[in-house]
């Protein structure tokens, strides 16, 4: 495990992407969430990136920018939570597939397969669990801050509402 890539993204960078490490980040999630009142979605907007840090590794681009990439972090963060028997079903779920919209969605513009594979997944989802997850999405944005990358990634980069119609 690297724990330098572990300690540096929990506390201080992860990408290019959010503005903080994944500490903070959860706290503004977690504050979005309630400003909107959705508090049924807090248990998932403190534990939704729970395991983002060992999923970081970098990437030549990466190693250029001081930055780190992530694959299948919201797997990891179930994984770790999947097994706490206090920890509701809904929030579970929320934590696996808060990155399914926009998996779905980049699989699309990169034409990589992933939304072919991620797009079944969406669809065996309850209607109602899809609204949740659209709105959580919209909070997890939020709680990225405001960084150079976000504001001129056009497309690739558009945030919750934009890209919630998959």
């Amino acid at each position: 495990m690297d724990y330098k890539a572990v300690l540096t993204t929990a506390f201080w960078k992860q990408n290019g992407w959010h503005q903080h490490g994944v500490i903070v980040h959860t706290l503004r999630v977690t504050y979005e969430t309630i400003k909107g009142g959705d508090y049924k979605m807090i248990p998932a907007s403190l534990l939704h990136d729970i395991g983002k840090p060992f999923t970081a590794f970098q990437k030549p681009q990466d190693i250029v920018r001081k930055e780190y990439s992530f694959t299948d972090h919201e797997e990891a963060s179930y994984q770790m939570i999947k097994n706490i028997p206090f920890i509701s079903d809904y929030t579970k779920d929320l934590v696996r597939y808060h990155y399914l919209i926009r998996d779905i969605h980049l699989g699309k513009i990169k034409n990589n397969g992933r939304a072919e594979i991620k797009q079944p997944i969406w669809d065996s989802l309850t209607p109602e669990l899809q609204e949740d997850l659209k709105r959580f999405l919209t909070y997890d944005d939020l709680g990225k801050g405001e960084t150079e990358k976000s504001r001129n990634a056009g497309d690739y980069g558009a945030r919750g509402a934009d890209i919630a119609n998959i």
